[in-house]
């Protein structure tokens, strides 16, 4: 469905994509994953020859990217485009005709489609009177309107609430059932967890991992525990093959070093309180993205590190 052989995107001097090579299969969900200024948004917008790459190939259907193939790609950008003055509904005809789709059936399509979102009574409402997870929502019907067979979503969550969130999760889980291929760029790590079966970790332009994301999260599982515990945090940190400590309640995530005696660390732990569960559990995508990152040398937010 999509590869990128060699990739690489300079600006001004600064490589902000290094020789980057991936592949996304047909029918799944691929996360496309890193911190800040990684270079996912520049991968993305080479993808759809938004720009072109300095060295490289984007391969889309099996075919070197071009304008015939973009009407086959639906495209959700992290910056938002809406025309404020317009109409909804003339808004998704608008787009629609843009992507070769009838008047007719965009604006069928459209309405379907905004019932779907909770938004069927706005379809003759501007654009500049609905709110910004409003606005997202009709902006990602603008996406799929055209029937795509390859979806790309650039932080599609952005403006939604829990629940307008679970909806298009559902949605992209929809829509992946019926044969598409979705690429999900997200910081959120839990709906990456959800949602995808495939994911690259890109840091400073290049791959850090990639592969499927239970291959993944196994090969890094070996050194956690979950543990429910009534003592002290501080206890549990002070065992010398700890290396980190999450709290949640009483509930504790404890990452161990290599190696590391697990039937130690329970030992440790009944020295300082009563343990009601404790389990050799897996590593949470969040966990292994923070590790990778800063094995990297890369930097990661106070947001990101406390999972916010």
């Amino acid at each position: 469905m999509l590869q990128l052989v060699n990739v690489t995107k300079r600006y001004d001097g600064v490589t902000a994509v290094d020789s980057l090579s991936l592949t996304v299969e047909p029918g799944g969900i691929f996360g496309l994953l890193g911190p800040n200024g990684a270079g996912k948004t520049t991968t993305i917008r080479m993808i759809m020859g938004i720009m072109q790459p300095d060295d490289g190939e984007v391969r889309v259907f099996d075919e070197p990217m071009s304008e015939r193939l973009k009407d086959r790609i639906g495209y959700l950008p992290e910056e938002r485009g809406l025309y404020r003055k317009m109409k909804v509904l003339d808004h998704l005809v608008f787009l629609g005709e843009i992507k070769g789709v009838s008047a007719s059936t965009a604006a069928e399509r459209g309405r379907r489609w905004l019932d779907r979102v909770g938004l069927g009574g706005w379809a003759d409402k501007t654009v500049e009177s609905l709110s910004k997870g409003m606005a997202q929502k009709v902006q990602f019907i603008s996406t799929v309107l055209h029937d795509p067979k390859l979806v790309i979503l650039d932080e599609p969550f952005s403006g939604l609430d829990p629940i307008n969130t679970q909806l298009l999760e559902d949605i992209i889980e929809e829509l992946q059932r019926e044969g598409r291929t979705i690429i999900l760029s997200t910081h959120l790590m839990d709906q990456v967890e959800k949602l995808c079966n495939r994911i690259c970790l890109i840091n400073k332009g290049r791959t850090v991992l990639e592969g499927r994301l239970s291959d993944l999260k196994m090969r890094f599982s070996k050194n956690v525990i979950t543990m429910r515990f009534s003592g002290a945090r501080e206890h549990l940190a002070r065992h010398p093959d700890v290396e980190v400590v999450r709290t949640f309640g009483q509930d504790y995530s404890i990452t161990l070093r290599e190696g590391a005696d697990t039937n130690a660390m329970l030992r440790h732990a009944l020295g300082g309180g009563r343990v009601e569960r404790f389990e050799i559990g897996e590593m949470s995508l969040h966990d292994i993205f923070i590790a990778q990152i800063r094995a990297e040398g890369g930097e990661v937010s106070d947001e990101a590190a406390d999972g916010r």
